[in-house]
């Protein structure tokens, strides 16, 4: 008999638990995928439907660009059938308030746009809401204070005490108007009143336009005063008394959205490292610029 010969080839050891692990990270990885998918989304998919979207406007009002980019994206989303803008700030920069106030008047006559006052919506934040169609704040909301300031910083006797000395070089003589170096003129002076007039009355047309007042009613208390959200009321600056909520049910009233409306909220923008340190680094230069610019400001004091 012939020998028969044998080959023998080990088989690769089965590993299941490592398979096992790896179908898992590949599973978990899919969830989370998912899930980043529709935070970002914010329910603009999932929620069909008639909605009403939710804008806020918080802290000093110093650009536009975000807001306003806000302001069209719900605008230009056919589901959501009303805005409310919610506000919570003391004002801010006269045009970034302006550019705003502009945006939410546009939306007006396409849809319909609320404004609802936190605990602080005053000057430039008043300048805003009087552009839509209606405005709530709670009794004790502080708002009004319809007005211009421009603030100066005058260091001349403290450089002089120190032995510092400044010099300017211009083309005209109210080209360095507002230094800190010396003393304001009284030409000068006058110049910046008729600035601060002329920009006054852009604010008080804007209210009798807005709120359907007489503008000499709205000259009249048009003094820098703050007011509560009742004081208001009382003089026709807002419409209704009551929060946030109360101001979606009246926007999907008027909406004519039949039940209890969906809010809806933009996703905030996804900052990096870099993205912060960036933002940091303009915001102390914008500071530090502006400190020796003039600016104009609807600001509550």
């Amino acid at each position: 008999m012939s020998a028969e010969r044998f080959s023998y080839t080990p088989s690769r050891p089965r590993r299941p638990f490592l398979r096992g692990c790896l179908i898992m990270v590949l599973v978990l990885g899919g969830v989370f995928v998912l899930l980043g998918v529709v935070s970002r989304m914010d329910g603009f998919f999932f929620l069909r439907g008639e909605k009403v979207g939710v804008l806020t406007i918080s802290g000093l009002i110093i650009d536009s660009e975000a807001t306003i980019e806000q302001l069209k994206k719900f605008a230009r989303d056919d589901s959501v059938k009303a805005i409310v803008v919610r506000l919570n700030t003391p004002g801010g920069g006269v045009g970034p308030s302006q550019e705003i106030h502009e945006e939410v008047r546009k939306i007006r006559g396409k849809k319909v746009i609320l404004a609802s006052m936190g605990a602080l919506a005053a000057s430039g934040g008043y300048y805003i809401a009087c552009g839509a169609d209606k405005i709530f704040a709670n009794p004790g909301t502080i708002t009004g204070s319809i007005g211009v300031l421009m603030k100066f910083l005058n260091v001349k006797d403290l450089i002089e005490k120190i032995g510092v000395k400044g010099f300017v070089v211009k083309s005209g003589s109210f080209k360095d108007t507002g230094s800190p170096i010396r003393e304001m003129s009284p030409e000068e002076r006058k110049l910046l009143q008729s600035v601060i007039d002329n920009v006054h009355s852009q604010f008080v047309n804007a209210v009798a336009e807005g709120r359907n007042l007489p503008r000499d009613a709205v000259l009249a208390i048009a003094d820098g005063r703050i007011l509560s959200g009742e004081q208001a009321k009382e003089l026709g600056l807002i419409d209704a008394l009551g929060n946030l909520e109360d101001a979606v049910a009246e926007a999907g009233k008027m909406a004519k959205i039949e039940g209890e409306p969906r809010v809806v909220t933009l996703p905030k923008k996804k900052f990096s490292f870099l993205d912060l340190l960036r933002e940091e680094a303009k915001s102390i230069i914008d500071e530090k610029l502006t400190q020796t610019q003039i600016r104009l400001d609807y600001l509550a004091q």
